[in-house]
């Protein structure tokens, strides 16, 4: 059974994050695509909600999908939460089900910034998702100093040890966590931006009622 892994702050989870999960486990051929919202993402300044309150909003959001599942374990995790850590865990844990992480092409061109990003591509496939402004190759989207141990293949990269890098397709929805943290501050609707469990978890929790 093979799997793949959607990280981020998820602060709040909206749709697209939903609609992205369903076309990557079409596209990969995945059962599952497990939602890991971040605990203290080192790379992510600005305020954002409680881990537990994005834990919970992103159950929510996910529980009517039975190909989706949530996983706690950079919450639960003390300290920043880094992604290679989550990689090393969730491969020990099932050895035998192949990892897709999936991540924006801005993400993968600054991955070399992440804890040791070499690791990152000897522990799962990565699937990227093409963000607006950008069309290069992943060859080119990856950092120099990564690069070195890809060869082409028929879909995209292969890493020396036998993941691929690929491309992942996927027609963006309009939608940004900051404009809904903006819009539940400013008394302004989400509805349809989010799911509507998250509404109401959003409004119980008087979450986002301070941010600009």
């Amino acid at each position: 059974m093979s799997r793949g892994v959607l990280g981020g702050t998820f602060n709040p989870i909206h749709l697209a994050h939903l609609r992205l999960g369903e076309v990557a486990r079409e596209s990969l051929g995945v059962e599952r695509i497990l939602f890991v919202p971040a605990g203290a993402p080192p790379l992510k300044p600005e305020a954002i909600a409680p881990a537990i309150d994005r834990l919970e909003m992103t159950r929510r959001a996910t529980a009517s999908n039975p190909h989706f599942e949530v996983a706690d374990l950079e919450v639960r995790r003390t300290g920043p939460s880094y992604t290679v850590d989550t990689l090393r865990t969730l491969s020990e844990s099932s050895p035998s089900e192949p990892l897709w992480f999936i991540l924006g092409s801005d993400a993968l061109a600054e991955i070399d910034r992440w804890a040791e990003p070499a690791a990152l591509f000897e522990l799962a496939n990565f699937a990227v998702v093409e963000r607006p402004g950008w069309s290069d190759s992943l060859r080119a989207l990856l950092p120099p100093t990564l690069a070195t141990p890809f060869r082409e293949g028929p879909h995209g990269l292969i890493h020396e040890s036998g993941n691929e890098l690929r491309r992942l397709e996927f027609d963006p929805l309009a939608i940004s966590a900051s404009n809904i943290r903006r819009r539940v501050a400013q008394r302004e609707s989400i509805r349809y931006l989010v799911p509507d469990e998250v509404i109401d978890y959003i409004e119980k929790r008087q979450l986002y009622r301070e941010s600009a």
